[in-house]
């Protein structure tokens, strides 16, 4: 793998520890979701004195509206489209995204890695391949720790299919791959490591504030088609063990026109800092 992608490998080396952590943190996030689902009901922990669940906590539950955040299901898909979730991912794509192209121009040494025969395309493409192994990585991470629980609860499983738990995983690798596609773009045309890894914050939290609100309040109810989190409903997929083909089509579709997009722009630009 080194001779035949050095590029690939020196991406995740120089990484390897901060993906170990990453790793190791989504793996014991997810656990204390399991553990406190297994320990007191989600019907308990949300439902207030009116025995009704608050409408906006829906937005929480990782579903689309079908399925309450006071479930196995909603509770469980609530660990995989948690802030503390999302800024994981948000790490892992911006600062190896970051590192794809824009870090090496602020720095200067993307003309010492140009002088060697590697082209502008194999460039992106190995460095976008370090990205898509890391957020399968943490994806994986999630989905096992989700998986391990749900299979050693009777409680949750006779609620959760392991069907279920891959499939929201799989929707995971989707979304993440939404995300890494425009941030891929960004570093393939920017000049700053901040300038990727600020947009790629910028696109996670403000896509999770306009899919909250658009949830939340009714008459913004139309602008949740803006946000990739309208998109990735885990809670859905864990409780009705089906993938939405629709939008893991438009998820898919985003990122792929980032990544492609990341090509041309690469080739076309001056790599002077």
């Amino acid at each position: 793998m080194r001779r035949h992608f050095p590029l690939l490998w020196l991406a995740l080396h120089r990484r390897r520890r901060m993906l170990a952590m990453l790793a190791a943190g989504m793996v014991l996030f997810e656990a204390l979701i399991v553990v406190v689902a297994r320990t007191v009901p989600p019907a308990q922990l949300f439902t207030g004195t009116i025995g009704k669940t608050p409408s906006a906590f829906k937005a929480f539950s990782g579903s689309t509206g079908d399925v309450s955040l006071a479930s196995y299901p909603g509770l469980l898909g609530a660990g995989l489209v948690h802030p503390f979730w999302i800024a994981l991912q948000l790490t892992a794509i911006g600062s190896l995204a970051a590192a794809a192209v824009a870090a090496d121009v602020e720095a200067g040494t993307i003309e010492l890695l140009m002088v060697r025969p590697i082209s502008r395309a194999r460039l992106i493409a190995e460095r976008a391949a370090a990205v898509v192994l890391t957020v399968l990585l943490l994806n994986a991470a999630a989905t096992a720790a989700v998986a391990a629980g749900v299979w050693l609860s009777p409680s949750l499983h006779q609620a959760v299919p392991l069907r279920g738990v891959l499939l929201a995983g799989v929707l995971g690798c989707c979304f993440t791959w939404c995300l890494l596609g425009p941030a891929l773009a960004i570093s393939a045309a920017g000049r700053r490591r901040a300038q990727v890894i600020g947009a790629t914050i910028a696109f996670g939290a403000v896509g999770f504030a306009v899919n909250f609100v658009a949830m939340a309040w009714s008459p913004a109810a139309p602008l949740r088609f803006l946000s990739p989190f309208h998109y990735y409903t885990p809670g859905d997929a864990l409780a009705h063990a089906h993938l939405p083909w629709g939008p893991v089509a438009i998820l898919l579709g985003v990122g792929g026109a980032g990544l492609a997009a990341a090509f041309p722009l690469l080739a076309r630009r001056d790599l002077a800092p």
